[in-house]
């Protein structure tokens, strides 16, 4: 079963369930993904699906930051239980120590020294990565760190 069919389903089941907040979410998604597919013209393979998603769980946990500097936790609460939702269809997330490891080894193999080779570490981490979640801010203070910035 693809993503795609998967989320159809859960959609389905959310509104059996009658669970408003699932349902919302998914309906969300489901717009979100028809959306991209219109804009590419074609359907979505899962990979980018999968980018899809954590875009959608990027924006959820800039609105969960930006709630509770604006002292809004029910808002903040209803991003959280969103991006659970999201996430559910995303692949399992690396670790912190596989990340930190994908980082060596990826300052080892482009040789880099110092800040200014950042986005190449980057570059080469999110392709040790690939396939696997990792947030990129993780990836980006773990890259910061090793290269003394």
């Amino acid at each position: 079963m693809s993503l795609k069919d998967r989320i159809v389903t859960d959609l389905t089941a959310a509104m059996k369930a009658q669970d408003a907040p699932r349902l919302s979410t998914l309906r969300m998604i489901k717009a979100a993904l028809q959306n991209r597919e219109i804009e590419k013209g074609a359907p979505l393979t899962d990979e980018e699906l999968t980018r899809l998603f954590q875009s959608l769980v990027k924006q959820r946990r800039d609105s969960v930051e930006q709630y509770e500097k604006g002292n809004r936790p029910e808002l903040a609460a209803k991003e959280r239980a969103e991006i659970a939702v999201i996430e559910g269809y995303l692949p399992q997330a690396a670790t912190r120590e596989e990340i930190e490891q994908a980082v060596a080894a990826a300052i080892q193999e482009t040789g880099a020294t110092s800040m200014k080779e950042m986005g190449a570490v980057m570059k080469a981490t999110q392709a040790r990565l690939a396939g696997r979640a990792a947030d990129g801010r993780t990836v980006s203070e773990i890259v910061k760190a090793k290269l003394g910035g």
